[in-house]
């Protein structure tokens, strides 16, 4: 990684050819020795103690100039390989108008995401969460031929998103630093290069920065496209749930498709039949009561015989809610993530009972199929006045199945009365649904999709995302050019955007200990800490003549310098604040040594003569 080397030495600084010796004594930073009251992670609680970031409102954050070296070094990595891959870079502004976005839908579709606002005229514009549009719009206005493509162009840009519950500082916040590149091609074999040209950067950027990853299937959602892939960073305190089968099969858990079982014969199946289940308003008590009441002969009742009917509420970009209904096996759970990618853009919650007052036909822990969907409408009463194509509205409840409920499989459910069940109802002889949904939770040891083994479960930090967006954005803007022949076609486009504020952060929680930050030498903010231990002028002296050749030989550096400050702090300080190599200059100058150490590892003693030399080699070495 190379030195800052122009421009004016910041204050704290001093610029000795070509890199920047930061004194502790003027430096603008502050460390605190207790943990921030809103900080429920590691890197957020080491970012704000070792005075890299400040808070100014919940997910929004000041950087300090510790902070800003860091940020700085991974934007360098990023742009490195943006340039290897053939991308330009551009910049637009944060603040634009509502039109583009209106024009592709999202102005609605984003909901309460986003920030608006009006200028004095009343015009309504948007603080940017993503900038597909104005990529599209700015090629559509300087690019009309198939000769000026393919096209990749990328920025590194402040977002902003109305997240509701900010939490684990950088990690999930309001404002963010995102880099994201398009590529625009006449072909679609054009984007699926430009699409591998852009994965195999990723692949280099997180190498080059230390990061592991992990590439897995994603969803596409709002955002649309024929493919899509996240780069995680597995973490236990990341907002990911991830799977992965011994075979290499590897998905975010909403990408997760779940494998199809066979239809089941139920020809001989016996006629559904409504007994009384009193006090069973959960699987389990009504499995208790199946098996001392209604015994099976081959085996035991399971939570995996019951239909559970799930009421969910949907709240579309529209401000419309709409009630539906998921019927799954009864020993899983609906998955609020994966149901949400589901139904994206819409937000989804659990029924309120203010939903459920508005479906009467909707008896708590008694829900049967019966009444929902398809069922309901063919059971509709045969003098209900609505239009043609229209559902009554007591019957408008959509009714969706997972996928293992399958025409033939026998269940016991609801039959809509309190304290009664269905036992034998038999899908597609007995009920039917309006789609399917993947809804459920994946566990551990589920069959992969693929076939490739059972699935294991881990978490992680998204730190970048692909998409193959196709002609989506291109199609509502308006973006053609003439190929060959000279006929207008639709240009093709993929999206790839890497949180450069939440690698940050992903940097820290891998990199650290109880004592405080342990950066890589690539991204840390200087290569060497070095500590004047003691009260002799000559510790002093000494320590500024080895920092100051140091800086001369490009060796970033950080010089406590602060003369009334007790070794033990200093040595506190320097462990916080992550610098991957020390530097002590104390007692041992009297003997003709100085200590080197890593951050975390054993300490060496240098004679003084070889310090400089030693120093250098060390990081050298460091930086690969």
């Amino acid at each position: 990684m190379s030195s800052v080397t122009s421009g004016a030495p910041a204050a704290g600084s001093t610029r000795v050819r070509g890199a920047d010796l930061l004194r502790l004594s003027t430096l603008f930073v502050r460390t605190l020795r207790e943990d921030p009251a809103d900080a429920e992670v590691a890197s957020h609680k080491l970012l704000v103690r070792a005075g890299y970031i400040r808070r100014a409102a919940p997910g929004i954050y000041t950087w300090l100039p510790l902070g800003l070296r860091v940020l700085r070094k991974v934007e360098d990595v990023v742009r490195e390989e943006m340039a290897a891959a053939g991308a330009q870079e551009v910049h637009f502004p944060a603040l634009l108008p509502k039109e583009p976005y209106e024009a592709t839908g999202r102005w609605t579709e984003y909901g309460p995401n986003i920030f608006r606002l009006k200028d004095r005229k009343e015009a309504d514009y948007l603080l940017a969460p993503t900038h597909e549009e104005m990529f599209t719009l700015l090629v559509k206005d300087l690019y009309s031929s198939y000769k000026d493509l393919p096209l990749t162009i990328y920025q590194i840009q402040t977002k902003y998103r109305d997240e509701a519950r900010p939490r684990a500082g950088l990690i999930r916040g309001r404002e963010f630093v995102m880099k994201d590149a398009y590529s625009f091609d006449t072909t679609d074999e054009g984007l699926e290069r430009s699409y591998e040209a852009q994965r195999a950067a990723y692949r280099r950027i997180f190498d080059r920065l230390g990061l592991e990853y992990v590439i897995v299937a994603a969803t596409s959602g709002a955002m649309g496209g024929s493919r899509s892939e996240e780069f995680l960073t597995p973490t236990a305190i990341g907002e990911d749930t991830f799977v992965r089968s011994p075979g290499g099969y590897a998905a975010n858990v909403e990408a997760v498709v779940t494998p199809v079982p066979e239809d089941v014969d139920y020809a001989d199946a016996p006629a559904a039949h409504v007994e009384d289940t009193p006090d069973t308003p959960t699987i389990e008590s009504l499995v208790a009561l199946a098996n001392a009441r209604f015994p099976r002969p081959d085996r035991a009742w399971t939570a995996a015989d019951t239909l559970k009917n799930v009421v969910l509420a949907l709240t579309h970009p529209d401000g419309r809610r709409e009630v539906v209904v998921v019927g799954l096996p009864g020993d899983r759970e609906v998955d609020l993530k994966r149901v949400g990618a589901a139904f994206e853009p819409a937000e989804v919650e659990p029924a309120t009972d203010a939903d459920f007052a508005a479906h009467p036909e909707l008896v708590k822990g008694y829900i049967g199929p019966q009444v929902l969907g398809p069922n309901a409408r063919r059971e509709a009463p045969a003098d209900a006045t609505v239009a043609e194509g229209e559902v009554p509205e007591r019957h408008s409840v959509r009714y969706l199945l997972d996928p293992r409920v399958v025409a033939g499989t026998r269940w016991i459910t609801g039959a809509n009365e309190p304290g009664k069940h269905v036992f034998d109802l038999v899908a597609e002889r007995d009920f039917a649904a309006d789609g399917t949904v993947e809804a459920a939770e994946v566990r551990a040891g589920d069959p992969a999709p693929d076939g490739s083994g059972p699935l294991e479960l881990a978490r992680g930090i998204e730190i970048g995302h692909i998409f193959a967006l196709g002609r989506k954005y291109a199609q509502a803007l308006g973006l053609t050019v003439l190929d060959e022949n000279g006929k207008q076609v639709v240009v093709t486009m993929g999206s790839y955007g890497i949180g450069v504020t939440r690698v940050l952060a992903a940097l820290a929680e891998a990199n650290h200990d109880d004592a405080g930050l342990a950066w890589p030498a690539h991204v840390a903010p200087a290569h060497v800490h070095v500590l004047a231990t003691g009260k002799d002028a000559s510790v002093f002296e000494e320590a500024e003549r080895l920092a100051t050749e140091l800086t001369a030989r490009g060796v970033e550096v950080v010089y406590d310098d602060r003369p009334k400050v007790s070794p033990g702090v200093k040595f506190k300080d320097a462990e916080l604040l992550g610098v991957p190599l020390l530097l002590v200059v104390g007692r041992g100058l009297a003997d003709g040594v100085v200590e080197v150490r890593p951050r975390a590892g054993e300490s060496v003693q240098v004679p003084v003569a070889d310090a400089v030399e030693h120093v250098a080699a060390r990081v050298a070495e460091l930086l690969g």
